[in-house]
């Protein structure tokens, strides 16, 4: 394969890496939007999950709250009676305190009942919003994961098919070439540079007065001293066709 040939297998392998950047690109994309939604349902399925353990947890503790006052109200009735029954100035005073004690007690348990009661009612206000948005995502997801995956789909037999191009078009290219073309892209993204008026296209660096020379005196292939890319020279009849 003579220079010129190689050349143009190098600017046909680096259109075809640059369309295969801009499919793997597309992919990224829409699996990143499709795992986005997914994760945002999870989220929100997660949340509710867990918000309904919490009412479930708080209910519990109300109950058993107001089954702790029911007690203590019979336990009052009962030092009611004590009181009632005393005899004596200090079986009345006894009584007196068990019933302020009691008192107390009935109004701190009635105090964490209500506020178990509002906590309730805040996390059941949290799960109506939370479900509300879930089923807004669900039916988003719905409508757009089918055409998502059909753009995937259409997507990946597009790079399938370059793919199959990319191989076809190693055909001929020397494998020293080849290695240290794909070192570069590895490190620059692109391969290959090309100068017409002894400036790197790529990195916008003054070549060396005499590279420049050589590569326009003869086809040839040369590495741009400031970013390392394959280069080699275009005439500038060429070049503006080649952008027109």
């Amino acid at each position: 394969m003579s220079i010129p040939e190689q050349i143009r297998s190098l600017e046909n392998l680096a259109a075809i890496d640059a369309e295969l950047k801009t499919l793997d690109d597309q992919l990224t994309q829409e699996r990143s939007t499709l795992s986005t939604l997914k994760a945002s349902l999870k989220r929100l399925d997660d949340k509710l999950k867990g918000d309904t353990l919490s009412i479930a947890a708080t209910e519990k503790a109300r109950n058993e709250l107001v089954a702790d006052v029911r007690a203590m109200m019979q336990q009052l009735d009962h030092s009611r009676d004590k009181l009632n029954r005393s005899r004596t100035e200090r079986e009345s005073n006894a009584a007196q305190r068990e019933l302020e004690e009691l008192r107390k007690l009935v109004r701190d348990r009635e105090d964490d009942i209500t506020k178990l009661s509002n906590e309730g009612d805040t996390v059941r206000a949290q799960v109506e919003a939370t479900d509300a948005e879930a089923k807004k995502l669900q039916t988003e997801l719905g409508s757009s994961e089918g055409d998502i995956n059909s753009r995937l789909t259409d997507v990946e037999e597009r790079k399938r098919i370059k793919v199959a191009e990319r191989i076809a078009a190693l055909k001929g290219l020397p494998p020293v070439l080849y290695r240290r073309y794909e070192m570069i892209r590895g490190k620059k993204g692109v391969g290959i540079a090309q100068t017409t008026d002894g400036t790197c296209k790529a990195c916008n660096m003054a070549l060396p007065p005499q590279l420049f020379h050589s590569l326009r005196r003869e086809p040839m292939i040369e590495q741009c001293p400031s970013c390392q890319r394959l280069i080699y020279f275009v005439p500038p009849a060429a070049q503006a066709i080649a952008e027109s």
